[in-house]
This record gives C-alpha cells, sequence and structure tokens, in this order.
C-alpha cells in the first residue's frame, strides 16, 4: 500500500528542498552507524548520501517500481555496494528485517501514513538497544511548496507523541531544516 499522498515530483526539485549533510549532522546520523534503515527511499535523496557515511549495510525499502528502478541506477552510478534495495509494502508486511538489527531507522516525510504509529513500532522493533530514530517532516504551514494536505500532516507534537508512545525517548526535539521542513531524534533505550 503506498503512503497517502506520496507522489513524488520531479527528482532535481525534490532534492533542492534538502541539506542532507546538515540534516545527518543534527540527527546523528554519522560514521559511528553500522546497519540503516531508510523507509520510502524514493529517489536516494537520503540513501546515497547516508551509505556514504555509516559503516555497514543501508536497507532502502520503498513500494514504487520506478523508485526501485531510479535508486538501482543511482547506486550503479556512485558504485556504492552497501545499499541494499528492497522492493516492499512495509505497511502491510513490515520490513522483514530482524529484531535488534540495526542501529538507525530513517523516518523521512512519511508519517503522513495512515497508521503512523505502526511504522514508529516497527521501527523500535528492528532497532538495536541504544539505536537512533531520525524522523523529519514538512513543517505545517500551507506556504511550502509541496508536502502532504493539512488535514494529514503531522505536526512536531503529534511526532513525538507517537514515538513516545512506541517506546522511544526523544533526544532532540524539533529541530528546524529551514526553509520547509524540521526534524525529531528519537533513541531506543
Amino acid at each position: 500500500m503506498k503512503i497517502r499522498e506520496s507522489g513524488m515530483p520531479e527528482e532535481t526539485y525534490w532534492e533542492s528542498f534538502f541539506d542532507t549533510q546538515y540534516i545527518f549532522s543534527q540527527l546523528q546520523l554519522d560514521s559511528k552507524i553500522n546497519d540503516a534503515v531508510e523507509f520510502g527511499s524514493g529517489y536516494g535523496t537520503f540513501t546515497i548520501p547516508a551509505a556514504k557515511i555509516i559503516k555497514g549495510t543501508l536497507f532502502a525499502l520503498d513500494i514504487d517500481p520506478a523508485m526501485i528502478e531510479r535508486l538501482n541506477q543511482r547506486i550503479d552510478e556512485t558504485k556504492l555496494f552497501n545499499i541494499k534495495v528492497i522492493n516492499r509494502d512495509f505497511v502491510k508486511e513490515e520490513t522483514g528485517l530482524k529484531e535488534n538489527s540495526v542501529d538507525y531507522v530513517m523516518l523521512f516525510n512519511i508519517l503522513h501514513a495512515e497508521n503512523p504509529i505502526s511504522l514508529l513500532e516497527e521501527s523500535y522493533r528492528i532497532l538495536k538497544s541504544n539505536g537512533k530514530l531520525g524522523i523529519i517532516h514538512w513543517i505545517y504551514s500551507e506556504t511550502t511548496p509541496r508536502g502532504p494536505s493539512m488535514n494529514i500532516r503531522p505536526k512536531p507534537e503529534q511526532c513525538i507523541q507517537w514515538a513516545e508512545s512506541a517506546g522511544f525517548l526523544i533526544a532532540k526535539p524539533v529541530l528546524l531544516f529551514h526553509p520547509y521542513h524540521y526534524g525529531i531524534l528519537g533513541l531506543k533505550t
């Protein structure tokens, strides 16, 4: 099942919204991370730069065959060998990853899903103890050039509440990634 309102704009336009290195530095995705997973990898906007930082494998999950194809093209172009692309409906079937198996989970622009808590619970399940959860989403404003409609766009406080209900400790609440996004860092303790 595709996440509601998850259509992707043109690739270059999409990537213009993010300073990935700054986002990673604030959300503590760094060279100490061994294995990581990204829910909804899309074009690989975060997948490619994250794979260059971490020590181990980056599991890139997406349901859209067109996104999978484009990500595989980018992996071939960059000659990265530590990305495992998985075409999977993680909303219905979870990730398929083992419990306590990864050090970092990226939930970037995805918590407008029908059941965001289930994504957070699956994130908690697959994270090792002391693993990290990075959340990014569009700010709650109609002035953003993209993003889900306001009636399903989560406010930071909602994301924090959902993450806490899934068991996460919030280490860094509401980081601003100007001009259109915010971030939250959670820990599995």
